[in-house]
């Protein structure tokens, strides 16, 4: 599997995109109520699981060393197996995930708010001082199997941050190509807003 372990923090003149007559769906992820997709005695405690998501479009979650990645709609089995997107700090991600639905009400992309648990260079412990809060855009997984992350937007910094994420969603999502484009910030970068980690398969 190649890593990435970087993203390019940058700003994109997204009000000047062309509007588009995307609207909003909402579920609530559920790990209670998931199918695993691992056998119980997986070495190092990992958690895989399949969730239901939007319709017929499913939410896979998973979770390793305190740190959580979600891919949303028909992923292929080796996105499935292999693909983890999270954050260097601990985290997790909110229960509440927004479908951005595109022609004909079928989602294009999602939005999922993250915590990271920054570490106070005084204490070497997660500070709720320094807790950030991320916006996570998703690509929902296309014909070919292959959804992605394509940008972020710091919750804390940016004076509406719902609506930027969608506008992201709605201009990035359909032509981000999974694994070869990188997925940046978009608006104001604060301190808390951590570095994203990349893993696809080879």
């Amino acid at each position: 599997m190649k890593q990435f372990a970087y993203v390019i923090s940058f700003l994109i003149p997204l009000s000047m995109a062309p509007a588009l007559a995307n609207d909003s769906a909402y579920s609530d992820l559920d790990t209670d109520h998931c199918t695993s997709l691992l056998p119980e005695d997986t070495e190092g405690g990992g958690i895989s699981l399949r969730c239901k998501g939007f319709k017929d479009y499913a939410v896979y979650f998973k979770e390793g060393d305190l740190r959580q990645s979600i891919l949303f709609g028909p992923a292929s089995e080796a996105y499935i197996a292999d693909v983890f997107e999270s954050f260097e700090p601990f985290n997790n991600a909110t229960p509440k995930i927004e479908w951005r639905l595109g022609a004909e009400g079928k989602p294009v992309a999602a939005i999922l708010r993250w915590f990271l648990e920054n570490i106070d260079p005084v204490t070497y412990e997660p500070s709720p001082k320094l807790k950030g809060q991320v916006l996570v855009v998703s690509k929902v997984a296309d014909d070919n199997g292959e959804g992605c992350v394509v940008g972020y937007v710091d919750a804390r910094a940016n004076p509406e941050p719902n609506t930027l994420a969608r506008e992201v969603a709605d201009t990035m999502a359909k032509d981000f190509a999974c694994g070869r484009d990188i997925a940046g910030y978009h608006g104001i970068r604060g301190p808390t807003a951590a570095e994203p980690t990349h893993v696809f398969p080879d």
